[in-house]
């Protein structure tokens, strides 16, 4: 009987041992990184060669463009679509604590390549950003998420910021204009025909993160959304009617990649106004929101 119990015991014991190693998790690698602190690589890396990434087209994918998702406590959204997106603030840079590391859609970040990060474009995709300090522009492709600092827009790899000047001092002014590829290779800017290596088409000039409104056209509007199909627009519309009492529009245009539904509150005569009203819809939760001039 006593050898019953003790057999009985220690196959217990076994049990709780082999259930404890089961249980125990995984130690998690994914946000582990060599260095603590980001950096330049060493010795000099020349970049004036280093061309641009070429547009292509590509087939959506899920890897990186779950929405919502949660960093550090805030919820971001992915764009519904690229077309017509671009906005002007601050870019930054990351280097050798992420080069070799997976980016958000599973591809291994390469420092010395003409890549980007980005909150809400949908990825992988490709923008033009341009240096509004010198002028100099880059075609990158963004296949990761981020920069998640409130006054950034934009982080571009180690090669891209030193190709527009601005790697020394970390960060830089820029207009990030996002270029969408159709199945037949016809590219656009923001919504109007674009052909790698031709003159810059003009923009409409939007301002979000500290950018300076243009003068031509006074009239602003906080743009909450733009979508292919009018449903989502009407339900963002109802769900920012439901919290503001401001006048609010879906504007529906058409561009070369097709019709788009655009959820706008406005016009605004001036920015302080117009500024107030996206913090304050930032702050319930419309996290993707652009301040831009527009028409009525």
């Amino acid at each position: 009987m006593n050898n019953r119990l003790l057999l009985s015991w220690l196959l217990a014991l076994n049990a709780l041992a082999l259930g404890g190693c089961a249980s125990a998790p995984e130690p998690d690698h994914s946000s582990r990184y060599t260095l603590s602190q980001d950096r330049a690589p060493s010795g000099n890396f020349d970049a004036s060669g280093l061309a641009d990434a070429r547009p292509v087209y590509e087939q959506p994918r899920r890897a990186g463009n779950k929405s919502p998702y949660t960093v550090w406590g805030k919820q971001y959204h992915v764009l519904d679509s690229n077309d017509g997106y671009v906005v002007r603030g601050t870019a930054s840079w990351y280097g050798e604590k992420f080069h070799g590391h997976k980016t958000s859609n599973g591809e291994v970040f390469d420092m010395y390549t003409m890549t980007a990060a980005h909150k809400s474009l949908r990825i992988p995709s490709y923008a033009r950003v341009t240096n509004l300090d010198n002028g100099r522009s880059v075609i990158v492709r963004v296949n990761d998420r981020g920069p998640f600092h409130s006054d950034r827009v934009i982080d571009l790899s180690y090669a891209a910021a030193k190709k527009l000047g601005y790697q020394a001092r970390g960060t830089a002014r820029v207009e990030v204009a996002a270029i969408t590829v159709r199945p037949d290779g016809a590219m656009f800017v923001a919504g109007k025909p674009f052909v790698p290596g031709a003159p810059v088409p003009s923009l409409e000039s939007p301002v979000v993160a500290g950018g300076q409104v243009g003068s031509g056209n006074p009239a602003l509007f906080v743009q909450l959304g733009s979508f292919s199909s009018r449903d989502p627009a009407e339900r963002l519309l109802g769900e920012a009617r439901a919290i503001l009492q401001n006048p609010m529009r879906v504007r529906s245009i058409d561009t070369g990649a097709g019709r788009f539904h655009r959820v706008q509150v406005g016009p605004f005569s001036d920015e302080d106004s117009a500024r107030r009203i996206q913090n304050m819809l930032e702050a319930r939760g419309f996290s993707q929101t652009i301040l831009l001039t527009d028409h009525h």
